[in-house]
């Protein structure tokens, strides 16, 4: 039986469940690998005074250096996809996932794996995970997106507002809405400024993954109404699912102005509306959190907006949301109007 080694993301998954006190075999039945491999991996990278802290970048470079050892060659040779890697990476923000989906399409006949690239990434510098860059190569780890994020301690999680206004539960939407076999189907939440200032209101579509980012000048009821409201008027509408802050509290205003069925998903339980708060996760990599939003430009968030819907997705079968809406949007026979410098999508009639 051939050995099979760790993958970049393996190692990743490795690390955060030792942060969460996993057993090795917890670990291993999650990876499907044995527990002795599992054991060994983490042994072998161990830190400077021999203490379990494992750490996947470290672990990869390793890994890699005792490859190269073994006479492997180096990746990404062919200056074609070389080229398309580093330029979406740096200018894009794609993953390497994303990048080796995509790659077929726009550059036909050349094809790499996202492990190829990872490992390229890592190559770039000498051994001991932060190490020195290797003369004549560029760092490139600091454009992955993966971040961890701080974890609370347990019982100090602070506490989520909940409404005392009346609205339908999530419970009671329909069916179909989970499926995510048409387009309609909105996700709405806050993405909050610094020291708790106003910021942006982000509204998802369930199917294609597009997201819409929207200024509010305050933390009212009124301005998100109008934000929602202000983006969604002449789109398809079914359904918009929010959480329970008192910003949401015109619901009842939304269905009449928008004519579509609001519900509210129960306090705690962010993954109801969990395609928002990945999306919202994308978002706080370009404005990470104490961004003071009264000093971001429209043009800077329909930027931002317009560079996530068009990142390729993997559910999706490696399109963008963008092309996945425009085309359910033409079956309707509507009218689109795409205009790329502030990256919007509009409906004309």
């Amino acid at each position: 039986m051939n050995y099979k080694h760790f993958t970049v993301e393996e190692r990743e998954r490795i690390q955060e469940m030792l942060w969460q006190k996993a057993s090795i075999r917890s670990i291993a039945g999650a990876l499907n690998r044995s527990p002795s491999s599992v054991s060994r991996e983490i042994s072998r990278n161990k830190d400077a005074l021999g203490r379990r802290y494992y750490m996947p970048r470290t672990a990869n470079e390793r890994a890699l250096e005792k490859r190269k050892s073994r006479g492997r060659k180096d990746r990404l040779k062919n200056s074609v996809v070389r080229e398309y890697v580093i330029q979406r990476l740096k200018d894009d923000g794609w993953s390497p996932e994303q990048i080796a989906g995509k790659l077929p399409e726009e550059r036909p006949g050349n094809h790499i794996s996202h492990e190829a690239i990872y490992q390229y990434i890592y190559a770039q510098v000498h051994r001991n995970g932060w190490g020195q860059l290797r003369p004549g190569r560029e760092d490139l780890r600091g454009y992955l997106k993966r971040r961890h994020r701080r974890r609370r301690i347990k019982g100090l999680r602070k506490p989520q507002r909940v409404s005392r206004f009346s609205g339908v539960s999530i419970e009671k939407r329909p069916a179909i809405v989970d499926k995510r076999n048409r387009i309609g189907d909105w996700e709405s939440d806050s993405i909050v400024s610094f020291n708790n200032m106003p910021g942006l209101n982000s509204l998802l579509e369930r199917k294609s993954g597009l997201i819409l980012l929207t200024k509010v000048s305050e933390k009212t009821a009124e301005a998100t109404t109008n934000a929602i409201v202000g983006r969604l008027s002449g789109l398809p509408g079914c359904t918009l699912t929010m959480d329970n802050g008192s910003e949401n509290q015109y619901w009842k205003k939304i269905e009449e102005r928008l004519d579509l069925k609001c519900f509210y998903a129960h306090p705690y339980a962010s993954w109801e509306r969990g395609g928002n708060e990945n999306a919202n996760g994308l978002v706080r990599w370009y404005f990470p959190k104490k961004t003071d939003f009264r000093k971001v430009s429209d043009e800077e968030i329909a930027r931002v907006e317009y560079a996530l819907n068009t990142r390729p997705r993997k559910r999706l079968g490696w399109k963008t949301p963008l092309e996945v809406f425009l085309k359910e949007l033409n079956r309707t026979n509507n009218r689109i109007k795409i205009n790329n410098n502030i990256a919007s999508v509009a409906i004309t009639g």
